[in-house]
């Protein structure tokens, strides 16, 4: 509806689809049909096929997820996108492109996150007593004997 009233304004398609963060073809298109068949015709575009996965079923994968991987069967508690869309297959019976298992993820809020580069096991004591004595005397190397 905001691309009708740009129309109106004599604004090109190019800055039309700027402003909206749309691609220029669908502007286009928006046009063609707003042209021909008017406002009430663009309420019932419906973009791309019908989703593989209901809103329901969505909801109820998103649950898994929080449960974690490895509540789910998997080895580590790391989700990939290659674990989550085998996850769906199992409990859906369909199944998704990686591409678009990340478009769900991001439409429902999650994000990327890597895994942290320390492990939780570590030992700061025993890491500061080992660069405080051992690494120094690593570090003087071996001593060179010099001829009188």
């Amino acid at each position: 509806m905001r691309a009708v009233d740009m129309f109106a304004q004599d604004l090109t398609n190019t800055d039309i689809a700027n402003r909206l963060g749309v691609a220029r073809q669908t502007v286009s298109r928006w046009k063609q049909i707003w042209l021909k068949h008017g406002l009430g015709a663009l309420d019932q575009d419906k973009r791309g096929p019908k989703p593989r996965i209901g809103d329901q079923e969505w909801q109820g994968i998103l649950g898994l997820l929080t449960l974690g991987a490895v509540a789910n069967g998997y080895d580590t508690d790391l989700w990939t996108l290659e674990r989550i869309a085998d996850l769906i297959e199992r409990k859906t019976g369909t199944t998704h492109c990686i591409s678009r298992i990340w478009q769900l993820l991001k439409q429902s809020g999650w994000s990327c996150k890597k895994p942290e580069r320390r492990a939780k096991e570590r030992k700061e004591e025993a890491i500061a007593l080992w660069k405080s004595e051992t690494w120094p005397n690593i570090k003087k190397g071996r001593k060179i004997a010099v001829p009188f």
